[in-house]
C-alpha cells in the first residue's frame, strides 16, 4: 500500500523552510547532490508509510555497530566502514521521510539530535579502539561538542539553524571517520595511526568549523541586535513626542478650565 510523496522540488522548499531558509539549490554542489540521493531513497520509503523515528534509531543502531569489527581488528574495520556510510545515510533520510509525509514533529527533532551526538560519540571511541590517544580523542569531542552547542544556542537566540555550513559538519565528520575505517582496514598494523589522523582531522574541523560559525553568529545577531535597538529607539521617541503632544495639551485644556477671574488677575 502505497500514498502520493511530493517531488524533489516541493522536497527541498519544505527542507529550506525547516533548516533556517537555507537555500540547497544555491549551496555548495555536494549538498546538492546529497540531498537529490537523499530523496530518491526517502521518496520510495515515505510511500510505504516506514515512521521517521524508526528511521533515526536504526541510524543510530547502525553507526554503533561499527565498533564489533573494530575490536576484531584485521580486515575488519572495512564493515565498519560500511557501516558508517549506511548509518550517515539513515540520519538524513529519516528527515527526508518526515518531511515528505509531513511527520516532522518537536520530538523527532530532538531524537536526531540526541541520535547524531551518539553516532558522534561512537566514531570517537572506534579511533581510540583503534589505538589514537585518549587525550585527542577528548579533545575532538570538545570541539565536536562546543560546535553543536554553539549552534544550538544561537537558535535559541533567533539564528537560522544553518545560517552557514562549516568544515565541520556532520558530512564532513562521516567521511573522515569512513576513511580511517578503509585506512585501518588496508594496513591493520598501522591501525593506531589512522585512529589519531581521524581524531586529530575531528577535532581539525570542528574547531575550524567553530570559529566560522562564531563568526558569522556574532556578525548576524549583532546586526539584528543594533536593528532591534533602533527600532526600541525610534519606539521610544514617539512615546516621547507623544507624551509631550498629551502635555501640551492637557496644559491647553487646564487654561480653558481655568476660571475667568484667575485669567484676569494672571494677565495683570
Amino acid at each position: 500500500m502505497t500514498t502520493p510523496v511530493p517531488d524533489r522540488d516541493s522536497y527541498l522548499k519544505e527542507w529550506s523552510v525547516l533548516h533556517g531558509e537555507y537555500d540547497p539549490v544555491g549551496g555548495p554542489l555536494i549538498v546538492r547532490q546529497w540531498l537529490a540521493l537523499v530523496y530518491r531513497l526517502g521518496r520510495p520509503t515515505a510511500a510505504r508509510g516506514v515512521s521517521p523515528s524508526t528511521i533515526t534509531v536504526a541510524a543510530a543502531v547502525m553507526t554503533a555497530a561499527m565498533l564489533p569489527p573494530v575490536v576484531a581488528g584485521g580486515r575488519w574495520p572495512l564493515l565498519a566502514a560500511v557501516l558508517v556510510v549506511v548509518g550517515g545515510l539513515l540520519d538524513n533520510l529519516d528527515g527526508c521521510v518526515a518531511v515528505l509525509t509531513g511527520r516532522v514533529t518537536a520530538w523527532g527533532y530532538v531524537l536526531d539530535s540526541l541520535a547524531d551526538r551518539v553516532a558522534d560519540t561512537v566514531c570517537l571511541v572506534a579511533f581510540w579502539l583503534l589505538g589514537a590517544p585518549g587525550e585527542v580523542c577528548a579533545a575532538a569531542g570538545v570541539a565536536l561538542g562546543l560546535l553543536e552547542y554553539l549552534r544550538a544556542r544561537a537558535g535559541n537566540a533567533g539564528f537560522g539553524e544553518i545560517g552557514v555550513v562549516t568544515i565541520g559538519e556532520r558530512p564532513t565528520r562521516i567521511i573522515i571517520a569512513m576513511t580511517v575505517m578503509l585506512a585501518a582496514a588496508a594496513d591493520p598494523v598501522r591501525g593506531h595511526l589512522a585512529g589519531l589522523i581521524g581524531a586529530a582531522g575531528t577535532f581539525g574541523v570542528c574547531a575550524v568549523g567553530l570559529v566560522q560559525l562564531a563568526t558569522v553568529i556574532n556578525r548576524t545577531l549583532d546586526g539584528a541586535g543594533r536593528s532591534t535597538a533602533q527600532v526600541v529607539l525610534r519606539g521610544t521617541d514617539h512615546v516621547s513626542d507623544d507624551l509631550r503632544g498629551h502635555g501640551d495639551q492637557r496644559q491647553a485644556a487646564a487654561r480653558m478650565r481655568r476660571p475667568a477671574h484667575q485669567e484676569q488677575t494672571g494677565d495683570r
